[in-house]
């Protein structure tokens, strides 16, 4: 709860607490953002009893008796001197009302605003008061990620269940770590200021004041605690949270809580568990992860070369992996990106370090309503819109570095093939029904309107521009004729309604063998509970026949005589194209999609996709019997916003794919902070503000801070060469710290939970700050020899620890992790090897290995260049497609017949254009259409 805290990094002005950036202030819609304006303050029941309204300009912090976290918030207050009222309230009371739990401690701000972190409220106090440094962030840093943790589980041990052995071994690595740095230490206190003394002593005096607790052999520590017991700030916060009851009073506070675990190697942690646990590692477990790591690297010749096709091979793992087809109409926002391509890209980098036989495809999707309705909007045909964008699409994915094995279209003569055969399985086995519907007819563009061919008032919410299949605005389903005051988009005449014959997918026929399917595939596979409860939506009330045929001219043709004028749906159409993409990269397609037996297949989309991919593209497959393989890992997202809205091309609202590149930030930054924020178990938004903080709190000065110093050390100390090592226990344990991280990272890899296992690459990398601090190489290297061993030793471990997270890195951010590698010299096999099925953290830059020149990874983004990037995507930018004269150019499957400046209101060139679109179709131009493939070859 305390860790929340430690990434408020800014200065802050008094009188200005408002400005402040943290992830621990929150507005009444409970958005962390930075505002300049003062959010009011929400009347709360009792408020008048509790001394009246807030006088303007002050601040109030809630305590509660009982709560461990409460002293050092208030000994904190008592060391700032600055003016707060304190008000006492029952820790189960919810002080922050848009919170769904109650959280003390809280500081209200003059602003409105909550800060409900005690290492925040502790430390905003002390540098409204101008007493904090750099090195007491650090240490606060430390303590809400090392001693936290443990301090809770030892609290519920030593106050609840009265075992002070056990509570001792809880506490013996953290106190052990604090009390080697205090001996170092040439005065009584750990800062000049004593924030951190204040803080870390305050959070350990329930336990070290108890005299059941053994502290052991720690003098420093023993030593540094008596002194700053003594503190009146110390003593008087603690007198009025433990009422001199000592633990006996955190009784009532500790029985409401949930007990407190250490994660164990035994299964993956959650989020939320990885965030406030830190192992507790055995003597022995400390010693074979030392063992292990003395072995080194093995040897290999060179690293094998990815050999096209790839096809599945007996006795490997062969994984097929899929991310939804991007329509083709538009450009991709960050949020279509990181909801499907970016997210497979990391898992299929992932998995061929792991040595699976793995195929990563992915295409263009191209049929449909939405691209007719997109070419009719520029002037152009469908065909000539495809390759268009089908071109911007591939520049876009190319930057972002996805390392998509083949990358194809759906306008190909595989696809008509392939839907057509699954097509005729249906019907020849009776799984298609024929029905006749209502649908929205135009007399003036003389032909029925598609689902987005059409607006209207939404019958449900009242939304004025609501589509034919769909209401934005509250998301229920509609069917066009149910739309008030219905328009035509082309023309803007109402459209009246007329009846036409169309074919249905019999999903009633078809429930109980996917019923069937499913329960094995989610009870066996890796299914986001997302895509399990959407899943389960759909068949809660039982299927119902779907539709699979349109009344456009531009899709697959369906092949029935009495259905010649339509064409497929394109959610019926769309899924084949992983197949039909799949054989357009290798006639041996069939070993991959009818091959259920040795294949296991991925697919990644955002949630809006599940059903399609859950639903009706499996009975499809079921249907056809035609040993079809089937999805065994259905990974779905939730939404991406942007700030506090939608993305929107038309208002120039968001980051677009062909403006990231625009930005000047560095590809690898932006993989970064959209896999951070990864909309994992609900939605979340892109921030320019936390994108920075991101990148110069995680980047810059954790992750490429330990890296450099770690690298540069080898270079100004000995001579570029990595030095001998000669470990003592303190290495051990870093070693062992290092080892429990890369294995949560392989498990959480495994289990496709992708935000997570980055948390791991930046827990090591604060593992190897601390080291590096602790022991003072800098230092050490001046001293005798057996400081300059212990310098040396420090900086082989360090610079093998900058070597290990250069692998865990690749799958994250490729062209960082090869740079780490190239300053390093790294052997080439040092990725595959420490994270293939055998792999661990091994001793891989062995005594006297040289390394290359050592430069910065990252740059540090300033406050003027994020605002001008947030003013120019905060609406009515213009798309760099538009002028940027190095944008791609399409090729043109066809010689362009029309203006692109054709108005697409005007109903006489609407005609024309449907003319050529029933032409185009006619001739069957799929033999003209340029293939774009992109082949990934590292």
């Amino acid at each position: 709860m305390s860790g929340v805290g430690v990434q408020l990094h800014q200065r802050v002005e008094v009188g200005k607490p408002a400005e402040l950036s943290s992830p621990c202030f929150t507005d009444r819609n409970n958005q962390t953002r930075q505002t300049e304006q003062s959010v009011p303050i929400p009347e709360r029941r009792g408020e008048s009893e509790r001394g009246g309204e807030r006088k303007a300009g002050q601040m109030k912090l809630f305590v509660s008796e009982g709560n461990p976290h409460c002293v050092k918030a208030l000994a904190a207050l008592e060391l700032s001197g600055l003016k707060c009222d304190v008000q006492l309230v029952n820790h189960e009371e919810r002080v922050v009302p848009f919170l769904n739990r109650p959280v003390i401690p809280v500081l209200l701000l003059p602003s409105g605003q909550h800060l409900f972190s005690a290492n925040a409220i502790c430390q905003l106090l002390l540098e409204m008061a101008g007493k904090s440094t750099d090195e007491s962030k650090q240490l606060l840093e430390w303590e809400a990620t090392e001693l936290q943790p443990a301090l809770l589980q030892a609290l519920h041990k030593q106050a609840l269940q009265g075992k002070s052995s056990e509570a001792a071994a809880v506490l013996k690595g953290p106190l052990g770590w604090l009390d080697q740095y205090l001996s170092k230490r040439t005065t009584s206190f750990l800062t000049e200021e004593i924030l951190a003394d204040i803080v870390l002593g305050a959070a350990l005096y329930p336990v070290l004041s108890d005299p059941a607790f053994e502290v052991g052999d720690l003098p420093s520590l023993q030593a540094w605690f008596n002194h700053v017991r003594e503190l009146p700030a110390c003593q008087s916060a603690a007198q009025k949270v433990l009422n001199g009851k000592g633990l006996e009073a955190l009784k009532g506070f500790l029985q409401k809580q949930p007990v407190p675990h250490l994660q164990r190697r035994d299964s993956p942690p959650s989020a939320s568990e990885m965030e406030e646990s830190e192992p507790v590692m055995t003597q022995e477990e400390i010693e074979a992860a030392a063992q292990a790591w003395r072995k080194g690297l093995p040897r290999c010749s060179a690293t094998p070369q990815k050999k096209h096709p790839i096809l599945p091979e007996e006795g490997k793992r062969n994984v097929l992996l899929t991310s939804a087809l991007p329509y083709v109409n538009n450009v991709p926002h960050l949020g279509n990106i990181i909801g499907c391509v970016l997210s497979a890209d990391v898992f299929a980098r992932y998995g061929r370090l792991r040595g699976w036989n793995l195929l990563y495809v992915c295409g263009t999707d191209e049929y449909g309503t939405a691209t007719e309705n997109k070419a009719r909007e520029e002037g152009l045909t469908p065909q000539e819109i495809c390759d268009k964008y089908h071109a911007v699409h591939c520049a876009i994915y190319k930057w972002f570095q996805i390392s998509f094995d083949y990358f194809g279209r759906t306008t190909t003569e595989r696809q008509t093939e392939i839907s057509q055969n699954i097509f005729w399985r249906l019907h020849e086995r009776g799984f298609l029904l024929e029905d006749t519907v209502e649908q929205l007819h135009c007399e003036n563009c003389q032909r029925f309107l598609a689902d987005r061919f059409v607006e209207g008032v939404c019958p449900h919410c009242r939304y004025p521009e609501a589509r034919g299949d769909q209401c934005d605005k509250c998301g229920r389903l509609i069917n066009a004729v149910e739309l008030k005051e219905p328009q035509c988009k082309v023309c803007q005449q109402t459209p009246v309604v007329r009846s036409s014959k169309h074919l249905f997918l019999d999903l009633p026929k078809l429930e109980s063998e996917l019923e069937q399917w499913l329960d094995k595939s989610t009870s066996s596979g890796d299914w986001t509970n997302n895509a399990k409860n959407i899943t389960r939506s759909w068949l809660r009330d039982g299927l119902k026949p779907r539709c699979i045929t349109r009344d456009l001219k531009w899709g697959t043709p369906v092949p029935h005589p009495d259905y010649s004028d339509k064409v497929f749906y394109v959610w019926f159409d769309a899924p084949i194209g992983y197949l039909s993409i799949t054989a357009n990269y290798t006639s041996e397609w069939e070993k991959w999609w009818k091959n259920p037996q040795q294949v296991e297949l991925y697919n990644f989309m955002a949630k809006d996709n599940v059903p399609f991919h859950s639903v009706v593209f499996p009975c499809s497959l079921l249907g056809a019997q035609d040993n079809y393989t089937l999805v065994n890992n259905l990974v779905a997202t939730e939404y991406l916003n942007y700030e506090d809205t939608k993305f929107s091309k038309s208002r120039g609202v968001g980051v677009f794919g062909d403006m990231a590149k625009d930005t000047g930030i560095p590809s690898d930054v932006w993989r970064f902070y959209l896999l951070y924020l990864r909309p994992e178990g609900q939605d979340s938004a892109f921030s320019w503000a936390d994108m920075a903080l991101k990148n110069n709190s995680e980047l810059l000065n954790n992750l490429g801070n330990f890296i450099n110093r770690a690298g540069m050390f080898v270079s100004k100390f000995f001579e570029g060469h990595v030095p001998e090592m000669v470990l003592q226990d303190e290495d051990k344990r870093l070693i062992a710290q290092v080892c429990w991280e890369l294995k949560q990272y392989i498990q959480l890899l495994d289990k496709v939970r992708i935000r997570d296992a980055l948390k791991c690459i930046l827990n090591i990398s604060r593992h190897g700050n601390q080291y590096i601090q602790v022991n003072e190489p800098w230092k050490k290297i001046k001293g005798g020899d057996d400081d300059r061993q212990r310098a040396g030793t420090v900086t082989g471990v360090s610079v093998n620890v900058a070597c290990l997270l250069s692998a865990m890195l690749e799958p994250y951010m490729p062209t960082v992790s090869q740079t780490i590698r190239d300053q390093l010299q790294a052997p080439a096999h040092c990725s595959s090897a420490t994270l293939g099925t055998d792999g661990g953290f091994l001793c891989t830059l062995s005594a006297g290995h040289p390394i290359g020149t050592v430069s910065p990874l990252f740059q540090k983004l300033e406050s003027e260049q994020i605002e001008a990037l947030k003013k120019r995507f905060g609406g009515q930018q213009v798309p760099s497609s538009m002028v940027n004269s190095a944008q791609p150019k399409p090729p043109a499957a066809v010689e362009p017949t029309v203006n692109a400046s054709v108005s697409a209101a005007d109903p006489e060139r609407a005609k024309q254009l449907a003319a050529a679109v029933a032409e185009q179709v006619r001739t069957h131009t799929h033999t003209h259409i340029h293939i774009y493939i992109y082949i990934d070859t590292i």
